[in-house]
């Protein structure tokens, strides 16, 4: 008799609830995930001549550099 108590008291109902707690659990979860991956899929990207002006406005390049980098890209 022992350890039966939640099936007695719930008369079953208990093995369900569990499995309902999990679906919810596993559903919050997957939908995290794909919450996640399209966020970041919306980040904008920036093209290699606006990349190449940030560098060269940070002063990581000179300007001999940039318009070599410029004319490389067209």
């Amino acid at each position: 008799m022992m350890g039966y108590g939640a099936y007695w008291l719930f008369g079953g109902w208990s093995m369900w609830i569990g499995m309902v707690v999990w679906f919810v659990i596993i559903g919050l979860a997957i939908w995290a995930l794909v919450s996640l991956v399209e966020r970041r899929s919306n980040v904008p990207q920036r093209s290699a001549l606006e990349i190449l002006q940030e560098r060269y406005a940070r002063g990581e390049i000179s300007q001999k550099e940039y318009l070599q980098a410029r004319q490389d890209l067209g």
